[in-house]
């Protein structure tokens, strides 16, 4: 596995760290019981802080991609066997936006409004207890 950052990006070395594990779960390269680099290790090959890393794993965690156990360090979980399954889905999905001249910020905000139950196109809705 390897793990890469941009220094010179405007985006967070966390959020690099983080977006490169999730790309190599969607190409298969890793599979749920695979175990992560410890975080000294990512730090040090990276160059960067060793708590950057472990915010990276701690978002990986609150994805429900990786279970953070002392002693064990981070593995992939068995909720992540799901997203290799999606990467076709998702290369269509990004394909066919890019066509559209749609960037990724506002698919990337359109796919959270669906997560949330808010459907661009129709109005949000409240259920009012009855």
């Amino acid at each position: 596995m390897l793990i890469r950052v941009d220094p010179d990006s405007t985006r967070p070395l966390y959020d690099q760290v983080a977006a490169s594990v999730r790309a190599d779960l969607l190409s298969g390269d890793l599979v749920p019981g695979d175990r992560l680099p410890p975080a000294r290790e990512v730090a040090e090959a990276l160059d960067i802080n060793q708590h950057t890393v472990l915010h990276a794993y701690q978002r990986l965690r609150d994805e429900g991609l990786v279970d953070l156990r002392r002693g064990r360090g981070a593995v992939i979980s068995a909720s992540a066997a799901p997203l290799a399954e999606l990467a076709h889905d998702i290369d269509v999905l990004v394909r066919r936006a890019a066509a559209l001249g749609v960037s990724a910020a506002t698919l990337a905000g359109i796919v959270q409004s669906h997560r949330d139950g808010r459907h661009p196109g129709r109005p949000d809705t409240e259920e009012v207890p009855s």
